[in-house]
């Protein structure tokens, strides 16, 4: 399966949980035949009881409900709940289950987000599953309709095929019954997306489509990522941008960090991007958990941080999007957000404290020890 361009999509862009919660919600109610569900994250707590409820209630209904969660991001998902997801009629798997036989293979995790309805809409972001996302993690997600929801479809399928997945009761394969359904109808008004997705070290299409807009941009690349440990390639290429002239902007996530370690190995970096012309804002009201960009009239949203982890080791998947307009919409959400961040200078950066500078050091080397077991 290979990332392909297709016309007559439709893209509905959802910032915040306020907006894609209901939306999502709104969409698994009116599900009638099938709904397939890809997380990372999934906790037990006030939102899974809530998405419990929904998939539960969509199964008594007669909808087939398929429910893919990654071995090591659903361990807080309690095994009452996981029954009541049995009991309600969910097919309920997992990717990857940690494993003492296979060390190394344990560091592949399934990092997407995906909700499929009846195979007409989709949804897509950084969301899981976890009450940190109803109000204290800024997170944004998209709406997609059209011809591309069938190749996110077939991502699901090939997860839920994997040999590393794991499930109770008879193994039955999805990939026969998708040729069965009919193609999502386009719209004559859409525009054009495609979805791609990286595959650990084996297959990282994001990381190169990412770079391959970022050599030939020509007037914004703006980033969002909560997670910026970026590899030496990536930042080589924003560097050569801005010192050709490209606006370029990182929207990162600041004080409000759910992993501080990982913000201090990226802070190492600021210092020779700040001195290329490249701009950073550290997110103040809260963490920002979204991962999307704007490059030209070019938008990729989804799954993908700019770390190893996502990379060179994770299942990730993104939507692009290839329209003026859209683009648009996306440069204005990030403007309100560079609103309400803080701008650091090269001038002032250069004057931090002696004790943020060890901690860049401590995690920036414990980064570089976990980035060699690749």
């Amino acid at each position: 399966m290979q990332a392909t361009w297709k016309d007559g999509n439709r893209f509905e862009l959802l910032p915040e949980g306020k907006r894609f919660w209901p939306a999502m919600r709104e969409a698994i109610e009116g599900a009638r035949h099938r709904l397939w569900v890809e997380l990372y994250l999934m906790e037990s707590g006030t939102l899974a009881d809530r998405f419990i409820e929904l998939l539960v209630a969509a199964a008594s209904r007669g909808v087939e409900v398929k429910l893919m969660l990654d071995g090591v991001g659903s361990m807080g998902l309690s095994r009452s709940d996981r029954q009541r997801l049995r009991e309600g009629g969910v097919e309920l798997r997992f990717f990857n289950p940690l494993s003492v036989t296979r060390l190394g293979g344990n560091l592949m995790r399934d990092h997407r987000k995906l909700v499929i309805v009846d195979g007409s809409t989709a949804f897509t972001g950084g969301f899981g599953i976890v009450d940190e996302f109803i109000d204290a993690w800024y997170e944004v997600a998209v709406r997609i309709l059209g011809p591309v929801v069938e190749d996110w479809m077939r991502l699901f399928v090939q997860v839920w095929d994997s040999p590393l997945t794991r499930g109770e009761g008879a193994r039955t394969r999805l990939a026969s019954s998708l040729q069965a359904l009919p193609p999502p109808e386009p719209s004559a008004a859409g525009v054009r997306g495609r979805a791609i997705w990286g595959r650990g070290h084996r297959y990282q299409a994001i990381r190169v489509s990412l770079q391959s807009r970022i050599g030939t941009s020509r007037r914004r690349l703006w980033l969002c990522t909560p997670y910026f440990v970026p590899t030496l390639s990536l930042r080589r290429a924003l560097a050569r941008a801005a010192r050709r002239g490209i606006d370029v902007r990182l929207l990162l996530a600041g004080g409000h960090h759910d992993h501080p370690g990982v913000r201090y190995a990226g802070q190492r970096f600021y210092g020779r991007l700040l001195k290329a012309g490249v701009k950073i804002y550290e997110f103040q009201p809260n963490f920002i958990h979204a991962k999307f960009s704007v490059i030209d009239d070019w938008v990729s949203l989804g799954s993908c941080n700019f770390d190893h982890w996502s990379l060179q080791w994770n299942l990730e998947a993104n939507q692009e999007i290839d329209n003026a307009a859209f683009a648009t919409e996306v440069s204005r959400l990030f403007e309100r957000n560079f609103a309400t961040s803080r701008c650091i200078d090269a001038a002032s950066w250069a004057q931090r404290s002696w004790w943020q500078r060890v901690r860049e050091w401590l995690f920036g080397t414990l980064n570089a020890w976990v980035t060699r077991l690749k």
